[in-house]
């Protein structure tokens, strides 16, 4: 972070910069979010039957498809190698419930994958009913869990990409 702006995407002219996490060891990293589609019991009971086709399963397939391209969409963000993403929604009496899991072995940290893919999953629901319902409200998107655990000594990409523990011989 820069002592200026307490920013660590700004440089000290006040010019916006990506962070150099280069020289960060790699670390395990973990990210919880979630999303609320807020929507008429009408909407909710028709759910698997919209004229678009099955607003849950297409949801999930979004907020899959935008986790793995969140450095595309937001300018300053890394791009992660992501070893799980999990897009879950439930059906509950106002709307839908979004939850999104990432997870990547990297240097910098996946919160922004999880948002993204909690946030595109609620856009698609709401693409896929606002035909039948004008009143939907996105809400509540909010990071809830990020965990990061270091990784045993000594370990390097190429020893994950094998499988192996990266413990000297």
């Amino acid at each position: 972070m820069t002592a200026m702006s307490g920013l660590s995407h700004v440089d000290p002219d006040g010019a916006v910069r990506m962070v150099d996490v280069g020289d960060k060891p790699l670390s395990r990293r973990r990210a919880v979010a979630r999303a609320t589609v807020l929507m008429a019991a009408e909407t909710v009971a028709r759910l698997g039957e919209l004229p678009k086709g099955d607003a849950l399963t297409t949801a999930q397939l979004a907020g899959i498809m935008a986790a793995k391209r969140t450095s595309e969409l937001i300018p300053l963000c890394h791009p992660l190698p992501l070893t799980a993403i999990d897009v879950r929604l439930a059906i509950v009496p106002a709307g839908v419930e979004i939850e999104a899991t990432a997870e990547t072995t990297a240097q910098t940290g996946v919160e922004m994958e999880a948002l993204t893919a909690a946030s595109v999953a609620a856009l698609t629901v709401y693409d896929m009913a606002k035909a039948i319902d004008k009143t939907m409200v996105i809400s509540d998107i909010t990071l809830v869990e990020k965990t990061k655990e270091a990784l045993p000594k000594r370990v390097k990409r190429s020893d994950l990409t094998r499988g192996g523990t990266g413990s000297a011989q």
